[in-house]
């Protein structure tokens, strides 16, 4: 394996490009190994049999695991068979809506319709009464058709106020399968994360034993190889159901690797060729807590719409603890077409207030011109007072920022507005403005994204 094709985009792009040139590896666009990052090819079963079929190495876990994970009812079958607690659900035939009611009396209202073939949060409807669950029906197999080309929905009971808690595993060709420990991913929006943490303020050593145990019996179950999340929700009584396994790096991978020191694209590159992962469960001693942020080109205060465009000025934060994954520049186009997601601001403190605070140093720190972000947005989840106390739930945005609005600012956006201004030619003799305008001179309803 000397050339590595990294099949995405953004700042995982340029994180998997870091990891093969400090292994020796070569980054281009025709090469004889495949990383399709995390994006929709990363869990493509027929995606990774093509780039095998190839002839090439496909740098992720066998095509037979990323299917049946792919698939919710088979993986929900799978780890059963492994005794992995699943929320409880069903299947249902489609169009039979008055079997489905059947179903969801039988499972306890409030039920959520989820997508078989889902992910990101696409084809999922929560659903309070009898009387809601036809348009739900019809709603998540629309998306679900048209998001994967795959209609088919179950039922699964909604739990109320569940914590999302993932564990990391790694596994080689040599017979060595562990875990890296697990993450807490509970604050969300659209049923998709923005910040991570770990270790999980919920967890004690007892339930980080049954949740690692767990994890890894359902990765044996599908006879796993290479990096993957094994993801649980845990209710407020300290059961945990296995939700889903993610067949690929997670975009929150860097909190694992500030807290254990395992470069876990590396581990993916080694994995892949065939190399054994060179250390043990023993060896993985954590350290400390790392906290994420997900930097978005997005509205908080209009429903997280999506903000495209230009990005005119870009800072980015530094200093002890602080790490920054990006896959922007100053003059970079947030386009129309992807997914909004800027970057990742991570931080690395002895304990969990530490790392908090140092996250919400480098938010202030950072500095986007040009799309709307959801920079303040972030700040002010980091402060608020349940986060501090790690009083957090799938549902914590709802819960307590149901209309949020970003607090003015105008001496920040001011010193950058002249900041752009500074470099600008001179107004001609006569006082007209100079030729050319900035975007910022143009751009009219865009405001600072901070």
């Amino acid at each position: 394996m000397q050339r590595v094709l990294i099949a995405n985009r953004g700042e995982i792009a340029v994180r998997v490009a870091r990891a093969c040139h400090e292994t020796g590896l070569t980054a281009v666009a025709g090469a004889d190994a495949v990383h399709p990052g995390y994006g929709f090819l990363a869990e493509s079963a027929a995606f990774a049999r093509a780039v095998e079929t190839a002839g090439l190495t496909w740098i992720g876990p066998p095509p037979a695991a990323i299917a049946t994970m792919g698939d919710k009812l088979a993986a929900r079958a799978a780890v059963e068979r492994a005794g992995v607690p699943c929320v409880p659900g069903t299947e249902i035939a489609p169009g039979d809506t008055r079997a489905a009611a059947r179903q969801a009396g039988g499972l306890g209202y409030p039920v959520l319709v989820k997508a078989a073939a889902g992910g990101g949060g696409k084809g999922m409807r929560a659903v309070g009464s009898e009387g809601e669950l036809a348009d739900a029906l019809a709603a998540a197999t629309r998306e679900a058709e048209g998001a994967f080309g795959d209609g088919r929905v179950y039922l699964e009971r909604l739990l109320v106020r569940p914590r999302h808690v993932e564990v990391q595993v790694l596994g080689d060709r040599h017979g060595t399968l562990l875990h890296l420990g697990e993450r807490e991913c509970s604050i969300q929006r659209r049923h998709q994360k923005i910040v991570e943490e770990t270790p999980s303020p919920a967890v004690t050593p007892r339930l980080r034993a049954e949740l690692v145990r767990a994890a890894l019996a359902a990765a044996r179950a599908v006879g796993y190889v290479n990096a993957g999340t094994v993801e649980f929700l845990l209710d407020r009584d300290g059961r945990f159901y296995f939700l889903e396994m993610n067949t690929r790096v997670q975009v929150e991978h860097p909190i694992t690797e500030w807290v254990t020191g395992v470069d876990i694209v590396a581990a993916q590159l080694r994995i892949a060729a065939g190399a054994p992962l060179g250390f043990a469960q023993a060896d993985v001693v954590p350290r400390g807590h790392a906290i994420e942020a997900r930097l978005y080109a997005e509205d908080p205060a209009a429903s997280f719409f999506p903000s495209a465009g230009p990005i005119l000025a870009l800072r980015e934060p530094n200093g002890p603890g602080i790490r920054v994954d990006s896959g922007v520049t100053t003059g970079s186009v947030v386009p129309l077409e992807y997914d909004p997601l800027l970057g990742k601001i991570s931080a690395w403190g002895s304990d969990r207030s530490s790392a908090i605070a140092r996250l919400g140093a480098a938010l202030r720190d950072t500095a986007v011109l040009g799309p709307t972000t959801n920079l303040a947005f972030l700040q002010d989840v980091l402060a608020h007072a349940a986060f501090l106390r790690g009083e957090t739930h799938t549902g914590f945005l709802a819960e307590h920022f149901p209309a949020w609005r970003e607090r003015a600012d105008d001496a920040v956006a001011a010193a950058l507005a002249a900041a752009v201004a500074a470099s600008r030619p001179v107004a001609s003799a006569g006082g007209a403005p100079a030729a050319n305008p900035t975007p910022w001179e143009t751009l009219g309803a865009w405001r600072l994204g901070r």
